[in-house]
């Protein structure tokens, strides 16, 4: 099936492994992004946004080197908001709200479109080491590609673990199984490994929500761009919306804190940053009666909202409880539960 040697082959299609094929193959290397799955390249994990505060300047310096970032975020955005405005211009920091199928879909297309690259969609199992380098990668069904140099962009989808309460179960994003067998490889080889972990709120149905009991959150009347390569004129925008906790919602969220593995000890691992759990705000700042939750739509045509600023692992039924005890809330509907994370990762 592989009978010519790549110079690069990426492991993993998540924006990272999207960016190092595009740039591998941009800079005139043959190079093979593999994935487990092709539909869900460049796929938004988390909340559907780009940039904000320290990181819209990334965007900004990937889109100086070449990289797609930029151009797929201005393609795809449904908002976009210059945070920090009242500090001085080095602070500013550009963010977008974005269509997470739309953001996945331009992906695909610009890479599709990048000469020199090719895919191929199997899970990765394990590296072909020949005379102390890495000369390829093995997939699960046991075939070799070999190769110049890899690149490892796995996400958290090495070993990964789900936990929703006392239940856990492997996975490396909800919907989408772990990936074995490198991990172990690596440390046989000497490589030094850890676990990290990272948490998720619940998904849930606009319809079922009353924004007539929130504060709307609209994007800039004047709306820029990540890139500097094409010029994007954002037409119309969608709001988000602002809604707070309460005493009563974080007295119901106590009610389950035995049962969250990210607050009861269960997971040990770190933080890759600073993104507290729903849990974590009301135990660290137990003098505030209430915190902000930014209900941020997915998209232009679904009805999905991602609900920022609720990030737990908490028991679904603690979730949905106390979600319904916020304003705006009343009626939710559920389209699926928050959950944390955890994942192997190599220390650099």
């Amino acid at each position: 099936m592989f009978a010519e040697e790549y110079d690069i082959i990426v492991v993993g299609g998540g924006h990272a492994g999207a960016e190092a094929a595009a740039a591998g193959a941009n800079m005139g290397m043959k190079t093979l992004l593999v994935t487990m799955n092709l539909q869900n390249i460049g796929q938004m994990s988390c909340n559907p946004a780009m940039g904000g505060i320290a990181k819209g300047q990334i965007v900004r310096e990937i889109d100086a080197l070449g990289g797609y970032s930029g151009l797929v975020s201005d393609e795809s955005a449904i908002q976009f908001k210059m945070l920090n405005r009242s500090k001085g211009p080095a602070m500013w920091s550009p963010r977008t709200q974005n269509d997470r199928m739309l953001f996945a879909e331009s992906w695909r297309i610009r890479l599709e479109q990048t000469p020199l690259l090719d895919f191929y969609q199997e899970m990765i199992t394990g590296l072909v080491i020949e005379g102390g380098r890495v000369s390829g990668v093995k997939t699960a069904l046991g075939i070799a590609i070999r190769s110049q140099a890899v690149v490892l962009t796995n996400g958290t989808f090495l070993n990964g673990l789900i936990h929703i309460g006392e239940k856990n179960f492997g996975g490396g994003r909800a919907g989408e199984k772990a990936s074995t067998g490198i991990t172990e490889q690596l440390i046989d080889l000497g490589f030094d490994s850890g676990r990290m972990k990272t948490g998720t709120p619940p998904r849930v149905d606009s319809r079922s929500l009353d924004y007539s009991k929130m504060i709307p959150q609209p994007g800039d009347a004047m709306p820029g761009n990540f890139s500097y390569l094409r010029n994007f004129k954002l037409d119309k925008q969608l709001d988000c919306h602002l809604t707070y906790t309460s005493a009563e919602v974080h007295d119901l969220l106590r009610e389950g804190f035995d049962r969250s593995p990210m607050f009861n000890g269960s997971i040990q691992s770190i933080g890759p940053r600073y993104c507290p759990s729903i849990e974590d705000k009301i135990n660290r700042f137990a003098e505030k009666d209430s915190h902000q939750i930014f209900v941020e739509p997915e998209g232009w045509k679904t009805v999905e909202v991602y609900v920022n600023g609720f990030s737990t692992s908490l028991p679904e039924d603690v979730q949905y409880k106390a979600l319904r005890s916020v304003a705006g809330f009343e009626n939710v509907k559920f389209f699926r539960p928050g959950y944390a994370i955890e994942y192997d990762y190599f220390p650099p």
